[in-house]
This record gives structure tokens, sequence and C-alpha cells, in this order.
């Protein structure tokens, strides 16, 4: 724990790890006054010539009073952070807050929620404007340092009030001129005596946030890289004689013909000894003369720690830590976890794990099975990853069976088992298979999701460019996992994934089903599909699939069971050339007496048929047709037997040989086969889905700007109300001034905690009125008859609250108030919620049974476009009442996308708004009336998703 540097509390919550561009990692952190001799060795490490780019003069050596300035800040007007690796500084940054005269702002008192970490809006009279200056070890130059540290000082000066960045720099500094200029802040520029003046906006912009995730793919994708593509590789623990964990791993690399160095680690290892099965071999990685980039460790947890320094001290870039014993093991193992990553990330290495399966390279260049599987899988262009070791060895196991015996379509690219995932998650693997040219389709078992609203994010950017399938957990997440907690129920969180463009399935069965169809088939055009083959029953199941799927089938063809391949070749030809058709389903079952040729001659004639028309999908569904998998597997398999030759041990094959052994050219259809109609239909519509997202994501729409909306007067009244304590409900008067300023209007509800009162509230409001009780278990219940409507005059609003006192109960009780009657429509209800898992969520549904017991609800998240908007209002199942349901009239639904768009702009312009919910808004013909509402306020988190880019914390 660092401590206080000068007189304000350190604030701890400024510490981040972070990615840089190379793939490894830096710890970023406030300098404190214990860091005086850190300062001087760093400074020692400097060029002269970074030296005189910083000071603008030759400046040799750090004066004593220059080290007192440079490590005591008052974090707040004087800030000094620093990147270390290791525990020594390699970059720095700080900033002094500068006056209108250009000097440094005196010292002063930091405001209380600054003490204590959070946001503050400064007074007029204090300076919002600070110089900025960098100097980074010649030796990390060039690894994105800088362009981290920039991100992190700006968040930490925009926490203080901070809203705009000087700095002077040397024509001739390059490097730091681009360091500011591409980081998408709005910026000047100007040139005055010899110097560069930069002036930074440091309020995030597009371009910023576009900047900012573009490093961050980079730089996560790259760690991921050398994890999965090492020159050399390390196996720390195995053993001296066969069996156990290590020499198995060992084995495993060995057998698949990695590419690169390979060594054993063992520490007890006699004198004399030099290898392990044919492997340099060593007691300590310390004695490996040369680079080792990955260190698969696999000894007792207990010993871990002395490994990972080893590793660190010898320069290794990243770690698979096969060992167990940590977080699963309970609360001592989860501490043992914590401190694993706080060490390997000290000395900038990633982990996969601990308890972790391994990984799995199957690229030619590299060839690298650094797991628990005893055999590479079959190349071929899916990525796959899995948390649990044992999903993982069911996911291998059942592509292996599907991709040799039954649909021969293709295998695996790489393959990541992330155990614990302590550090390296299945956010960090979706960047790495983002851009990676050897995967065209994405499949993940995720038992968690530790950051939905990053993984979401990540999601739509990868789903725009390749398939990505997604088996998610219901339960609870396993022990080991750091999971955000998150208040959303499970399928609101499944739903906002297909938002996402994540294709969600349910078992495993099905994530294979579909990555196999996506793999190596063109997405479909349109719903609408061709059924075939030769059995009418099997037909009629496909047909029925179809619709049960929400696909539009044709009525199936029938080629009766005389059929010939030729048969199979012109019927599937006319069918993909018809206009009318989007996909074909050809079914078969098997003929009496036919052999295997025919089999072959078969799945030829699919082959050729469907080559003709490459841009519409086609699938085969058997029934007990070994013949016809067996002769589609050989007409498509991407692992033809002289190439699986290489691949290390395999099980013997009994299986006939294949009529057509060659391997097709690049780009040949590959045709997957499932062996019910069920399974085949169900992967159909998905990609169906999936294609019909791709095409909506092209043109995602915008989000509109309003003329009267009043974003500052917002800012004011939030600022004002939350002076008053940390959170809090806002009342009537406050929700509907801060609601007007969005353009959302509420009618006025007046209280009447007596006849009298609600006479007068009746006569201000002009009747026809409305009597309610607001009381909790009252509100929003108008079955339970806590609502009088249409009251006309003073008797009769006079007889109704009589009968509410009557049946619920004295005025206290009841809370009645008094409403202006709004035009009939349906009863809706429109809320937002700040999740700390999801982030903003905006949701939409009909007020009532609807909503509260069917549960139908639509979300997307915040911010929403005019077409998410559209679509919010269209994805209930009840939306049919809204568009005219058995003749009755339908609703202003551009008024409804209007104010769904409103409270989205709300919320994300301001995250103090944590909760709205507006409830009932009517919804006529010709407009709407919000009836109900309520807002509650809370400070904002001190970084958010604007912040700087961070690994999580440990």
């Amino acid at each position: 724990m660092q401590t206080s540097s000068d007189r304000h509390e350190y604030p701890a919550h400024w510490e981040a790890d972070v990615v840089l561009r190379d793939g490894g990692t830096a710890r970023i952190r406030p300098i404190t006054v214990d860091d005086a001799e850190r300062l001087v060795s760093f400074y020692e490490q400097v060029s002269d010539e970074s030296k005189y780019y910083r000071f603008f003069a030759p400046y040799p050596r750090l004066s004593a009073k220059d080290v007192h300035r440079f490590t005591h800040h008052d974090f707040v007007d004087r800030v000094g952070l620093a990147a270390t690796i290791g525990g020594e500084f390699i970059a720095t940054v700080r900033y002094d807050r500068i006056g209108k005269n250009g000097l440094p702002a005196s010292a002063r008192p930091a405001p209380a929620d600054a003490l204590a970490g959070g946001r503050f809006a400064p007074a007029p009279d204090i300076p919002d404007e600070a110089e900025v200056a960098f100097l980074v070890q010649d030796a990390h130059q060039g690894r994105g340092v800088a362009s981290a540290l920039l991100e992190h000082i700006a968040a930490v000066a925009r926490e203080r009030g901070i809203r705009r960045f000087a700095a002077e720099v040397l024509p001739a500094n390059t490097k730091m001129i681009k360091v500011f200029t591409d980081a998408g802040y709005t910026q000047k520029r100007s040139f005055e005596d010899g110097v560069v003046r930069l002036e930074l906006d440091l309020e995030p912009t597009d371009r910023s946030l576009a900047v900012q995730y573009a490093r961050e793919q980079r730089a996560e994708s790259r760690s991921v890289q050398r994890l999965l593509a090492p020159g050399s590789v390390a196996v720390v623990g195995a053993g001296r004689t066969p069996g156990g964990v290590g020499r198995g791993v060992l084995g495993n690399i060995r057998d698949a013909g990695f590419t690169g160095r390979l060594h054993a680690v063992n520490r007890a290892l006699p004198d004399g000894q030099k290898e392990l099965d044919g492997v340099p071999a060593y007691r300590s990685v310390r004695d490996i003369d040369g680079p080792v980039d990955l260190a698969v460790v696999a000894v007792p947890a207990e010993h871990v720690p002395e490994v990972v320094t080893e590793c660190g001290e010898h320069g290794v870039q990243g770690l698979v830590v096969i060992s167990a014993g940590y977080a699963e093991s309970g609360p001592e193992g989860r501490e043992r976890q914590r401190a694993l990553v706080r060490l390997a990330r000290a000395y900038g290495m990633r982990i996969i794990g601990p308890n972790a399966f391994g990984i799995i390279n199957n690229s030619p260049e590299v060839r690298l099975n650094a797991s628990l599987a005893p055999e590479l899988p079959r190349p071929g262009r899916i990525g796959m990853f899995a948390q649990s070791g044992a999903i993982g060895i069911a996911l291998l196991s059942r592509l292996h069976r599907r991709g040799g015996g039954v649909t021969g379509v293709t295998g695996v690219s790489t393959f990541v088992s992330s155990g614990n995932r302590a550090d390296v998650s299945g956010n960090d693997v979706l960047q790495y298979w983002y851009d990676d040219p050897d995967t065209d389709v994405v499949l993940m078992y995720l038992e968690s999701i530790g950051n939905p609203r990053k993984f979401t994010r990540l999601a739509r950017r990868t789903a725009a460019a390749k398939p990505l399938v997604v088996v998610q957990g219901a339960g609870s997440a396993p022990q080991g996992h750091a999971v955000r907690a998150t208040r959303l129920p499970h399928a609101t969180v499944s739903a906002l994934l297909r938002q996402a463009g994540v294709i969600r399935v349910d078992t495993i069965t099905e994530l294979v089903d579909t990555g196999l169809l996506l793999a190596r088939q063109p997405l479909p055009p349109g719903p609408r599909v061709a059924i075939l083959g030769n059995s009418e029953s099997l037909g009629v199941l496909t047909y029925d699939a179809c619709l049960s799927e929400g696909l539009r089938p044709a009525p199936p063809l029938d080629l009766t069971t005389a059929a010939t391949p030729e048969d199979f070749r012109a019927a599937l030809s006319r069918a993909l050339a018809d206009d009318t058709c989007d996909a074909v389903v050809v079914t078969a079952i098997p003929a009496i007496g036919e052999e295997s040729a025919g089999d072959a001659a078969l799945a030829e004639a699919l082959r050729s048929a469907a080559e003709r028309t490459p841009s519409k999908p086609v699938l085969v569904v058997h029934v007990e047709l070994g013949g016809l998998a067996e002769a589609l597997s050989a007409a498509t398999s991407t692992a033809p037997r002289a190439r699986a030759a290489t691949a290390g041990p395999a099980e013997p094959d009994t299986r006939p040989e294949p009529a057509s052994p060659a391997e097709p050219a690049e780009g040949t259809r590959l045709i997957p086969a499932y062996p019910a109609a069920e399974r085949a239909v169900r992967a159909l519509a998905e990609a169906v889905r999936y294609a019909q997202w791709r095409r909506e994501a092209a043109d995602p729409g915008k989000v509109p700007e309003y003329e009267d909306i009043d974003e500052k007067g917002a800012a004011r009244l939030i600022g004002g109300l939350l002076a008053r304590g940390q959170g809090l409900t806002l009342g009537t008067d406050e929700t509907c001034e801060l609601l007007g300023r969005y353009g959302i209007p509420v009618r006025r509800a007046l209280p009447a905690p007596t006849p009298e009162e609600a006479v007068a509230a009746a006569r201000a409001l002009g009747y026809p009125v409305a009597l309610k009780a607001t009381a909790p278990h009252l509100r929003h219940r108008a079955d339970l008859g806590g609502v009088r409507l249409d009251l006309a005059d003073e008797e009769q609003l006079r007889r109704a609250y009589a009968e509410l006192a009557g049946l619920f109960g004295t005025p206290e009780e009841l809370r009645p108030v008094v409403q202006a009657m709004a035009p009939r429509g349906v009863d809706t209800v429109v809320r937002a919620v700040i999740d700390p898992a999801a982030g903003a969520v905006l949701s939409f549904g009909l007020a009532g049974a609807a909503s509260q017991l069917l549960g139908d609800m639509a979300h997307r998240l915040i911010p929403v476009t005019d077409r998410e908007a559209a679509s919010l209002v269209r994805s209930i199942r009840t939306a049919p009442l809204l568009f005219g349901w058995r003749g009755s009239a339908p609703v202003d639904t551009p008024a409804l996308e209007e104010l769904l768009l409103r409270v989205s702009r709300l919320v994300d312009d301001h995250p103090e708004v944590v909760a709205v919910t507006l409830e009932p808004v009517v919804v006529a013909t010709e407009g709407l009336s919000v009836l109900g509402a309520s807002v509650r306020l809370a400070p904002p988190p001190a970084r958010d998703d604007l912040g700087p880019r961070t690994l999580p914390a440990y």
C-alpha cells in the first residue's frame, strides 16, 4: 500500500494494470514520496537526448529539489503517475494545474468529494487547465507506454475538474508530438519561440474513443498472439518419470510437432541429466540459454510463485498455469490466485489459468498443443474458447467426431481453455480472433461473463466480421471466476447478447451444429427454405421444424426412395436456381442394397450442384446413413490422411477408405450433414437470424439530436440535487423538472389527503379527472380497484373518494392523488437502469400482466439509435396490440419511439441518473401521456466506459 504523498489521501483507484502495444503489461500508479530512489534510478537510465527533449536543455541529473517536486503531489493540482515493470519505473507523466497567468495554481484544500476519489466540478474561479509532461525510458519507447499514460492522466485530470491539457514540445521530439496528435482529442496547435504548443480538450470524443478501442484491440490481440504463437516453450514441472500432468503436456507439445524450441524444467533433475524424452532439460528456467516466450506451469500451487519469479526474471512473456488449488478451492485459494496475478503482472506477463486445460494452435507455422489433449484436433477455421477443462474436452471430442465421421466440414484453428480466467479471458481471445486471418467462426462456452459491457461491445464488432456462437451458463459463476454482480435476469443478458450479434445457443450440440454450418456455408439471404429428398416423412419432419423455428419452408419435394444421385443433383440445382429459395435442406435415407460407392456418388452430386450457386447454403439430413456421411467427409475434409499422419498418434481407423481422399481446393463448398432434422433446421435458423442482423448492422441508425433538450440545465439540476446526499429518489416536482428538460412532460398528479383537497385539485386541473391510490401495494394495480377514471364532476369525485376509503382504509393508507384524464390508448412501461455489469439498459413493455407476470419486456443497450428504438417497440410478444390488433386503432408508435430516444439520451448524457421508470405511459392514436414517473440519482463512478484502458483489478 502506498503512503500519502503530501496532504491528501492516496488515490488507490488510480492504480491500474495495462496491456501495452507489444502485448506485454505494465502497472500504472501514482508517484509518492516513497519513490525518490526509483525516480533517480529511472532518470539515470534515460538517454541524454530524451532528457533534453523533456527539459529543453542538457539535464544530466535530478537535484534534490527536483526529486522532492516530482515525488510530492497533492493529487489534485499536482499529480504524477508512473508506469512500472517489476516495481521499477519505465515512464512517468505529471500535470500541474496552471492559473490564468500561466503559472502553477497555488496549493488549496481539495473538495471533500475529491478526497473520496469522486468527480467534482471546479468552482468558476478555479483554473481548469494543466500543463502535462512525459518521460519514457528509451528501452521502452515504441511500446505505447506514453499513449497509455496519456489516457490515464487525462482521466485523472477530468476527475479533478481539469478540462484542458497544455504541452510544450520541441519540434524534433516527433514521437511525443505524435502521442498527442494521435490521441483523438480536440486540439489546437501553435508554434512560438521555437516550441510547439499543443492544447488538448480532455472531453472524450467519438474519435478519441475510437482510438482508445483500436489501441485496446491491438494490444490485447497481441498479448494473446504472444501466448498462442511462441517461438520457444518451457514446461515447468515435467516429471522425471512418465505420467503426471507436466510430463504429459511436454509429450503433447513434442508429439504435435511444435515448430519452435522446447525445454523441460524440473528442479529435481539429477546431476548430469540433460534430457527428458529427447527434450533438453534444466533445473530452472534461469538455466535456459536463450529467450523463453511461453512457460507452461504444472507444479504444486505452493511452488508456483517461485516459478513465476524465475520466469519474470528470465524475461518470459506469458504463462499457461495448469496447476490447480486456487480460487476454485475456496477463500485461501482465492487469495493465492490474486497474489499469482499480481506477481505475473509485475513482470509484464499475462496468464492463462490457473487450473487451465491449456491452449492449442493448429497453424502449420506453430503446431502447438500446450494442453492436456493427447493429440491435436483436425486443423480448420474454427476458433474455440472454453473456461472449463471438462467442457473443453467435450467440445474438442465432439468436433473431432463431427469433423471426421459425420460432416467433414472443418476443424480448429486455435483453442483456449482459460480455467479460472484470472487474467486472460474470453474478451482477450475475442480481440485476437477479430482480425485473425486463420479463423472464420468463433465458438465460445462461457460459464460466466466477467465484464458483460465490454463483451457486448467486442461481440458487436466481431460479429460484424465473422460469426460468434456462444453457449452461456445460466447458473451462478463457478468457483474461481471473478464476476461483476448484475441485477439483470439471465434472459435479459442473453437478449442483450443477441442484439450485439451473438448467436446464442443452449447446448454444446447446438454450438457445434451451428458452428459447422457457418464455417464454410454462405449466409442465407433470407428465411425461405426448399426441402427435397428421398423420404416423404423425413421431409415433413423438416418442414415442421422450419415452421417451429420461424422459417418459411416450401412444401417438401419427394424424390422417392428410387432416386439416383443424378436425380438429387438435378433437384438440388433447380432449387438453388429458384429465386424464391434462400437455402436448401436435403433429406436422405439409405436405399436397399446401396453400397458405399453409391454414397460417394450422391455426395459428389450434391457437392457439384451446390458449387454452381455459391450464394445459398445447403444442408443434409441423413438417418443412419454412415456411407453418405463418410462420403461427404471424404469429399470435403480439410484434414486428409496424408497430412494427418504428422499430427501425432491417433486411434486406428477401421472405416472404409473414402472414394475421394484428396483435399478440396480453398473455397470448395463443404456440405454439413446432420443426424436429425431438428438439429439441421435449428442451425439454419440461427444462420438466418444472424444474416438478418448483419444486414441491419450495416445501417445501425443514428442517435437523434433534439433542439429542445437542455443538457446543461439538467446537469446543474442534478449537481444541486446530489449535493444533498450520495443517492436519492427524486420527489414528484424534481422528477417532472428533470424529465421536462429532456422534453418528457409528465401529467401532474396533485395530492388529495382529504375530499376537499381532491375537489380543489380537480378544479385546478379541470374535469374529467382520475382518482388514484398511490400506496406501494396499490400503485399500478388497477386490477385491485385502486383507480377511478372519468370522474366528470364534484359529486362523482366525492363518491369515488368515499368508495376507495371504504375499500382500502384511511387517506393516509391510500395516499390518493388526482390527475387529469389522458386520451385513451395502450398502457406501456419504459424503464432505464444502470446495471453494474451490463451498463445502461433501456427496457420497454406493456404495463400490467404482460410485463409483470409474463416478463414480456424488450431491452436495448444505451445509447439507443432510431432504428433500435423502432426495433425495441416491435420486439415484445404483445406488440400487435400497438399496431391495430383485431381491428383496434393503431397507436402513435413514432411518439413512443421518440420517448424511448429521449430517455436514452437522458441516461447517456448523465451517468448520475441510475434509474428511470415511466409507468404508465398511455400511447394514444395521436401522442402519448406519461402518467407516472420516478428517477433515482447517485454519484457516478470515478471511472466508466469513457475512462482509460485497464485490466481487471486484483
